[in-house]
């Protein structure tokens, strides 16, 4: 590596099996124009979809691919190569070699150099919808995660094996981002650090609502709507995979509770504000949560029958209290950056300015939620940041990109040190 990019921060990129390793090529030209120092690392099976000489024609290094490697290990043995880095990055990342890091195996040089790096250690994973979604590698994520390792995607969308889901690599620009973002100050402060960094919102905590309420009438009936949850915990996963410890109170919804962070699973409005006061005090409050605006004043101790040729019962309405508004309130236990969603048919942006003043909120993230977008239950979502600076509005992608997309704009916020007197961190 030239001391002219070590300077600027050195990457140790273990590129494995998958498809998607194509995208890496681009990831090292980026980083590339960014002074970053690459050294690849490929594994038998990403050798499959990119060749050596590729890697090593945009890293301008050599490539190393054999443990036993008798030149190799003279030269830089898997113990320096795991070492000279100031960040290690697995991209894609197969679901074997995410279970391989989890059961600590050093069966192949990939594996090995995972088990003796001290450095912090990025992961992006790509693979097969079914195979992102089974318990074991669902289970190795959350190992990894415990242990300080930092997750960026996957994506959702159509796969190369005809399957639509979550398993897409993150695109080019988004992994790079996120890995200059971790470079930080550059590789003189990461030389320091006497243990591996976990993000750059390690240290601080964070609460995020996600899914719909449900607003009992009877023991049989309630009020709800149709959010899936899938914009909140998504965003819970990616604050989580910057370091934050986080918090996540859900709603009913169909999915699983995410590896690596705390979930509380409640049913009504009221539940659900008393789950977030439970967890402050926290640096972060993001409610991406489509709470219910009332809820039955009389509920029903039985189920209400319906009476033959009689009027359907009269439902006294009550308001719900306002868990956005009530996060965002001053005083001691505010949390220094609070973002709301504002859920619009019309005049998006226009309404969400309103909301994010009336609400007393520093951000808020406008989306279309009109028939015919899909935002509700779907895999997309369209949004316009809001904030005291004005409106930006971002082009239509997965929600999960979404939600990494505003992780990393969380993360510039609470590195910016004009904001780090002010915001602190949440108190022991």
């Amino acid at each position: 590596m030239s001391e002219e990019s070590a300077a600027r921060g050195r990457v140790l990129l273990i590129v494995s099996g998958g498809i998607a390793a194509y995208k890496v090529l681009e990831t090292i030209r980026r980083l590339k124009q960014a002074g970053v120092a690459v050294r690849c690392v490929l594994t038998r099976g990403g050798a499959e979809f990119v060749t050596p000489l590729s890697l090593q024609a945009l890293s301008e290094d050599r490539v190393y691919t054999d443990l036993f490697s008798l030149t190799d290990e003279s030269e830089m043995g898997h113990i320096e190569l795991s070492r000279q880095a100031d960040l290690v990055v697995v991209a894609p990342a197969s679901a074997d070699l995410l279970a391989k890091m989890a059961a600590g195996l050093a069966d192949d040089l990939a594996a090995t150099v995972l088990l003796a790096t001290d450095k912090p250690v990025l992961v992006a994973p790509a693979m097969n919808v079914r195979m992102w979604e089974h318990p074991a590698t669902q289970d190795n994520l959350a190992t990894l995660i415990r242990r300080g390792v930092s997750l960026i995607g996957p994506n959702e969308g159509p796969m190369a094996c005809g399957e639509y889901g979550p398993g897409r690599l993150v695109e080019p620009a988004d992994l790079a981002a996120a890995i200059l973002r971790r470079l930080g100050a550059g590789a003189g402060e990461a030389e320091e650090r006497a243990q591996p960094a976990a993000g750059p919102l390690a240290g601080r905590k964070a609460l995020v609502t996600s899914g719909p309420t449900h607003e009992p009438i009877d023991p049989v009936r309630y009020i709800a709507n149709r959010s899936s949850g899938r914009q909140g915990h998504a965003i819970a996963e990616a604050l989580a995979a910057l370091g934050a410890e986080v918090t996540l109170v859900s709603g009913p919804t169909h999915l699983p509770d995410p590896p690596g962070l705390a979930t509380v699973r409640i049913e009504s409005a009221e539940e659900m504000l008393a789950a977030c006061r439970a967890a402050l005090p926290v640096d972060i409050a993001v409610c991406a949560a489509a709470v219910a605006d009332w809820t039955v004043k009389a509920r029903g101790a039985a189920k209400i029958k319906k009476q033959a040729g009689g009027p359907p019962p009269a439902l006294e309405l009550a308001e719900n209290p306002d868990i956005l508004k009530t996060l965002s309130a001053p005083g001691a236990e505010r949390p220094a950056l609070v973002v709301g969603f504002a859920a619009e048919t019309e005049e998006v942006a226009q309404l969400g300015a309103k909301k994010r003043a009336r609400k007393g909120c520093d951000w808020i993230l406008a989306n279309d939620v009109s028939e015919g977008t899909g935002t509700f239950g779907g895999d997309e979502n369209t949004v316009t940041l809001i904030t005291a600076e004005g409106a930006e509005p971002w082009p239509t992608q997965t929600k999960r990109a979404v939600a990494a997309r505003l992780a990393e704009r969380i993360a510039a916020h609470f590195e910016d040190p004009s904001r780090t007197g002010a915001a602190g961190k949440a108190a022991e």
